[in-house]
């Protein structure tokens, strides 16, 4: 059985990796959200939800124990959460946490300079890198909810493949699966996900 935690359970991502995750009989869910009542209808044998905020340390410790992934999809204060989010995982001893950010952290869309916007995608990304977890970020290109799942992937300092072009939330939800229920795979790597062509 694989324990997987998701930080920020309500995100569009996050809801349709949930849906993917429930296909494996061998996983079993924490789901860890601010407004627990967005969330009905799932089968209580295989998950559990818990109110809590991704800026609570105690919180985020008290979610992370007995879990063997933690899947962070957040939006607000980044750098803030994601220190404590490392700090979390340091204190019970978890390493291996997923990390949803944004194309063009590294500047690597030929032609386009994305600036400050992506500031808090950039910082959040540098903590986990100086850290010494099994992370794995993702940066998806702008994402649709077309029912497909069609994606590549680049690595970090390759140029970000087909940025124009929306790939499906299907899509980069299936890449968080496939990362959570297989050991090992792109360990320390910020991959970034794109439309495949």
């Amino acid at each position: 059985m694989t324990k997987v935690l998701v930080l920020g359970a309500n995100g569009q991502v996050a809801r349709v990796a949930t849906a993917l995750f429930l296909k494996h009989p061998n996983v079993h869910l924490t789901l860890f959200l601010r407004r627990p009542q967005r969330l009905k209808g799932l089968p209580s044998d295989r998950v559990q939800v818990i109110e809590g905020d991704a800026l609570d340390r105690k919180a985020l410790e008290a979610a992370m124990a007995g879990q063997d992934v933690v899947y962070a999809n957040l939006a607000g204060p980044l750098e803030q959460m994601i220190r404590g989010i490392v700090q979390a995982l340091n204190a019970i001893g978890l390493k291996r946490l997923i990390f949803i950010s944004s194309m063009g952290i590294y500047e690597e869309i030929p032609g386009e300079r994305h600036g400050s916007i992506l500031d808090p995608y950039r910082k959040a990304a540098a903590v986990i890198e100086a850290s010494d977890l099994d992370y794995t970020i993702l940066r998806p290109a702008w994402m649709n909810d077309r029912d497909e799942i069609a994606y590549g992937t680049t690595q970090k300092g390759e140029p970000f493949k087909a940025a124009k072009e929306s790939v499906s939330r299907k899509s980069v939800a299936d890449l968080v699966v496939k990362l959570a229920t297989t050991p090992g795979l792109e360990i320390r790597r910020s991959l970034g996900v794109n439309k495949a062509t």
